[in-house]
C-alpha cells in the first residue's frame, strides 16, 4: 500500500494581475536547476550517458515576448531508435514565444518540414511528415514535401524509442506525435497539463480536458475531426495497391500511410481543422486558444498528432527555417526563476489546506479547504518541474473535501500546488511504499 508522508513546504505570495511572471507562456517550462544531463540510454546496445545539459536552460522575458534556452535533449532515457543511425546532438537554441499570441485572420501558415514548437522540457515538435512525398510527375516518392505526404508514423514509427520520440539527420531529437514519458500521459482524471508552445505562441495541450470550452462538463479525451478516407484510389497520387516496405515489412500504400488521406469534417470531434479549439484550462481561466495532441481509444497516436496542417495563430520570425532557433535574448530581459527548495516563506491563505491520509487508500490523495468560494486550482509536479496534475475546480462546484488519484503516480517526492484568489501555497508528499 502506498504512504503519503506530508510536511509544509514553499508557501508565498502570488499577485496575478500585475506580476508578469504568472503567464503561462514564461511558467511552463521544465527548467533544469539540478544541472541534470540528457541522450541518457541505458537500454541502448552500447549504454550511452550523456553530458549535454538537459531539459530548459533558462527563461527570460520582456513585455511581449519570452526566450526560451535549451540544448534540446531532455532528462528522461531515450533510446535506442532501430534501423535509425542518428544520435541526438546539442542544438544550442534560443526560442522565441510571443506573450500575446493571435489569431492569423489573414492566410494561415503551413506547418511544413522540420521544427513547428517546442515540447516545455526544449525539446522539438515535428509535424506528421515524413519528408518524403509523391511525385506524380516521376511516379515516385522524392524526398521533401508536396501534395501527397508520407506519414511518419506509419513509415518512421519502427525508430522511435518508448518515449515516441527520435534524432533526425541533425541530431535534433524530436517527437511527430505525442511525447509519452513528458507527461503523465494516461492520466485521464485530470486536465492535461501544458506541455509545450506552437511558433504562433498557442500552448499545446495532452489529450484531456474539460467536456465543454467554458471549463465546466467531466474531464474527456479531446478527439480530431479528421476521419481516414473511404476513398479506394488517390485523384493524381499513388495507387493504394502499390506495393512498398513499411517498417520492413511488404505492404501497400493503403489508406492512412499518407497525410492526406485523413479528411476534415467540421464539428465531427471536439477540434478545428488545426487541432485546436478556443476553451477555458486551468492555466487560462479566461480561455485561450490551444492545441491537443491527440490519440486514439487505446492511447495510440491520432492523426493530426500535434497541429494540423496549418497553424491558428501568426507565426513570429527567428523559430522556423534552416537558422531557426537563433534569437537573441533582448538587453534588459528578466530572468524567470524558480525557487530553490527549502525556501520558507509565508501563507497569504486565511487557512490551512490538509492533505491526507496516511497511508493512501485505494491510491487516492485527499485534500480538505475551509472555503470554496473561489476557483481553486491543483497541480502536482516532480522536481524536474513536470506538472503531472492539473486540475481546476470551480467556484462552489467542488465539496470541502476533495478526492484526487494517484494511481499514475510512482514513488517519489512530489509537489503539491494550490492556487485560488490569489494566494498559493505548495506542499511537499513524499509517496512510499509499505
Amino acid at each position: 500500500m502506498k504512504k503519503i508522508i506530508s510536511a509544509a513546504f514553499v508557501v508565498f505570495v502570488l499577485n496575478f494581475t500585475s506580476n508578469a511572471q504568472t503567464n503561462p507562456v514564461i511558467t511552463s517550462w521544465v527548467i533544469n536547476t539540478t544541472n541534470a544531463t540528457g541522450y541518457n540510454c541505458p537500454t541502448c546496445t552500447t549504454p550511452h550517458y550523456g553530458t549535454i545539459a538537459a531539459d530548459v536552460q533558462s527563461v527570460y522575458y520582456t513585455s511581449t515576448d519570452a526566450y526560451v534556452k535549451s540544448q534540446g535533449v531532455p532528462s528522461y532515457n531515450v533510446g535506442p531508435w532501430n534501423s535509425n543511425p542518428n544520435t541526438p546532438s546539442a542544438q544550442n537554441k534560443t526560442w522565441k514565444f510571443t506573450l500575446t499570441p493571435a489569431n492569423n485572420t489573414g492566410t494561415k501558415t503551413t506547418t511544413g518540414l522540420g521544427l513547428i514548437g517546442v515540447w516545455s522540457n526544449g525539446t522539438g515538435i515535428f509535424n506528421g511528415m515524413d519528408g518524403y512525398y509523391w511525385n506524380n510527375s516521376t511516379g515516385a516518392i522524392a524526398q521533401g514535401s508536396g501534395t501527397w505526404n508520407r506519414n511518419a508514423y506509419i513509415f518512421e514509427g519502427v525508430s522511435f524509442d518508448a518515449c515516441l520520440g527520435h534524432p533526425n539527420q541533425t541530431g535534433t531529437y524530436h517527437n511527430h506525435v505525442i511525447p509519452k514519458c513528458l507527461f503523465a500521459s494516461t492520466n485521464t482524471t485530470t486536465h492535461s497539463p501544458i506541455i509545450g508552445y506552437a511558433f504562433d505562441g498557442f500552448p499545446i495541450y495532452g489529450p484531456y480536458a474539460y467536456t465543454n470550452t467554458n471549463g465546466t462538463g467531466a474531464i474527456k479525451r479531446m478527439t480530431p475531426s479528421y476521419t481516414l478516407t473511404t476513398a479506394t484510389t488517390r485523384a493524381s497520387g499513388p495507387s493504394m495497391s502499390t506495393t512498398v516496405t513499411i517498417s520492413g515489412q511488404a505492404s501497400t500504400y493503403y489508406a492512412g500511410t499518407f497525410l492526406e488521406d485523413y479528411v476534415y469534417s467540421a464539428g465531427s470531434g471536439d477540434l478545428d481543422q488545426y487541432n485546436g479549439r478556443f476553451c477555458v484550462t486551468p492555466e487560462y481561466p479566461s480561455g485561450t486558444y490551444a492545441y491537443f495532441v491527440t490519440i486514439d481509444a487505446s492511447g495510440n497516436p491520432a492523426y493530426p498528432y500535434v497541429l494540423g496542417p496549418k497553424y491558428y495563430g501568426t507565426v513570429a520570425s527567428g523559430n522556423t527555417g534552416p537558422s531557426g532557433g537563433s534569437n537573441t535574448v533582448p538587453t534588459g530581459a528578466t530572468q524567470y526563476t524558480v525557487a530553490a527548495t527549502g525556501i520558507t516563506e509565508y501563507n497569504t491563505f486565511s487557512y490551512d489546506i490538509n492533505v491526507f491520509p496516511n497511508p493512501i487508500e485505494d491510491n487516492t490523495l485527499q485534500f480538505q479547504v475551509a472555503d470554496n468560494s473561489h476557483d481553486l486550482t491543483v497541480k502536482i509536479m516532480d522536481y524536474q518541474g513536470r506538472v503531472l496534475v492539473n486540475q481546476l475546480y470551480r467556484a462552489k462546484q467542488y465539496e470541502n473535501k476533495v478526492a484526487l488519484p494517484l494511481k499514475y503516480l510512482s514513488t517519489g517526492i512530489y509537489m503539491i500546488n494550490f492556487e485560488s484568489n490569489g494566494s498559493k501555497m505548495v506542499k511537499r508528499i513524499m509517496i512510499t511504499e509499505d
